[in-house]
């Protein structure tokens, strides 16, 4: 990390009181004994007063407007340049409590921690870094960093205990889960993971012929598996697997791109495989296009989605849908189409959820998404504290429309009616008094902005309508329209 110097008053010989020096002859005299120091110096002098004023202006800026990105970006750059450690680090949390981090921005922080501890007592830290940036959005580049470092710090991996190893293989399963289907770097997991494995037959003793045919066959495995996958190096990939068959005693073409001599299925799953890849590399080259305007492609990638829902696994669906969140992280169409493509097809809540929770931080702005996460966590039957957390969370939140606040109101009331009635709640039973504070928070919050609409309207019908059929308080139901009046 880089340090300042800064230059000290005891370093210099000051004249005697009787003395009288003009400062220009100092000066003159400096630069005739050292011109390049001095020169030197006062660019020093200027380049830190530059600095010590860019980092005033930019705290400025964040204490009074927190979500200003691009302030959180290039403030987490100065401290990096200049070496504040422990700011840079609560400068680098404060953001990842507002915004997602790019990919890029996570490994730069991970990597950053892991150049400075001192032994494994940091692992777990680092560890947590890196199921962040996983969390936030896809990246193979990501994994693979978060791989590489679970390899060469955590002592039981590097080791291959029995521990370590099946450490190792449930981060790799977990990085195949996410992006193994990424047509165009998807083969640097499954490459990496051959050659963990590869690594470990090299560590087992000759003796033990068993053990090695038995990593011989999970190597192979591993190999099936991929071929089985349309990946942008699907053919070289069964140059790779032939030549290493070969290697382990099997008699192969190895300079041939023909399926001769491969166990029927897998080359039904290999011709399949290209097929599909084939299908795909014109879509795969038009989102790759670099030069094109952003609107182009995001197009593009709505294009290849509605091919890959046509095709009908929603595993490829989503991992598409990843990627081009991780392209286009504030686009609220993309996350609209995403959330509601997992509403309809995918039945996982806890999956659901998250996709909704990413896409509330992306876009915080869309109000729909807050009402989409909150009937996620209602399905997933999730706590009345969680509810009510991310229910006041969003009630932070600027939108377009009062319309938008309502609707969110209702979401919340309509959530609370439901689990009242069916007296699911895992808490004990909620009082009816949560409701009828609801919508006196939604009424005196609304009425201002919405009075004489169809909206208000709508609210204190169902609220009367509550006060009756839950509350049971007839003269509460009337104390409603009155209060309208």
């Amino acid at each position: 990390m880089a340090e300042t110097l800064e230059m000290k008053s005891s370093d210099i010989d000051m004249p005697a009181a009787d003395e009288v020096i003009n400062e220009s002859d100092v000066v003159a005299a400096t630069n005739i004994q050292n011109p390049s120091s001095s020169s030197d110096s006062d660019s020093d002098s200027e380049d830190e007063a530059r600095e010590n004023l860019q980092l005033q202006t930019l705290e400025l800026e964040l204490s009074n407007n927190p979500s200003n990105y691009e302030a959180h970006v290039q403030y987490i750059k100065l401290l990096r340049r200049l070496g504040q450690i422990e700011k840079l680090r609560e400068a680098r949390e404060a953001m990842g409590a507002l915004f997602p981090l790019s990919p890029e921005m996570w490994q730069e922080w991970a990597k950053d921690e892991a150049s400075l501890s001192n032994g494994s007592e940091a692992l777990p830290v680092i560890e947590k870094l890196y199921e962040r940036g996983v969390f936030d959005y896809l990246s193979v580049s990501l994994w693979c960093d978060y791989i590489n470092f679970v390899q060469q710090y955590d002592p039981s991996v590097r080791d291959c205990s029995a521990a370590g190893i099946l450490k190792a293989r449930n981060l790799f399963e977990r990085a195949l889960t996410a992006a193994g289907l990424h047509i165009a770097e998807g083969s640097k997991i499954w490459e990496a993971y051959r050659d963990f494995e590869q690594a470990i037959f090299h560590t087992i003793d000759e003796a033990n012929i068993e053990g090695k045919e038995k990593q011989v066959q999970r190597i192979r495995t591993i190999f099936h598996r991929q071929l089985s996958v349309p990946l942008a190096d699907l053919r070289s990939t069964l140059f790779v697997y032939k030549a290493w068959e070969v290697e382990h005693g099997n008699v192969l073409d190895v300079n041939s791109g023909d399926l001769d001599g491969i166990s029927s299925h897998v080359a039904s799953a290999y011709n399949k495989a290209l097929e599909m890849y084939n299908a795909r590399t014109h879509l795969e080259e038009q989102i790759s296009q670099q030069d094109m305007p952003d609107s182009e492609r995001l197009q593009q990638f709505m294009s290849y989605l509605k091919f890959e829902q046509f095709s009908g696994d929603p595993a490829r669906v989503q991992v598409l849908y990843e990627r081009a969140i991780t392209e286009f992280p504030i686009s609220n169409d993309l996350w609209l189409d995403y959330t509601r493509y997992l509403d309809r097809t995918l039945k996982v809540a806890n999956v659901i959820r998250d996709v909704y929770s990413r896409a509330t931080k992306n876009c915080p702005w869309v109000g729909e998404l807050w009402v989409g996460y909150l009937l996620s966590l209602e399905r997933g039957h999730a706590s009345e504290k969680e509810i009510s957390a991310v229910f006041e969370k969003s009630l932070q939140c600027t939108f377009s429309s009062f319309e938008e606040y309502l609707d969110l109101f209702l979401t919340r009331i309509d959530g609370l009616r439901r689990r009242m009635s069916l007296a699911r709640e895992a808490e004990g039973i909620l009082d009816y008094a949560l409701v009828r504070d609801t919508f006196q928070h939604a009424s005196d919050y609304l009425s201002p902005h919405l009075k004489n609409t169809d909206g208000l309207l709508r609210l204190h019908s169902y609220w009367s309508r509550l006060e009756l059929n839950l509350g049971k308080d007839l003269v509460a139901a009337r104390g409603v329209w009155e209060s309208l009046a």
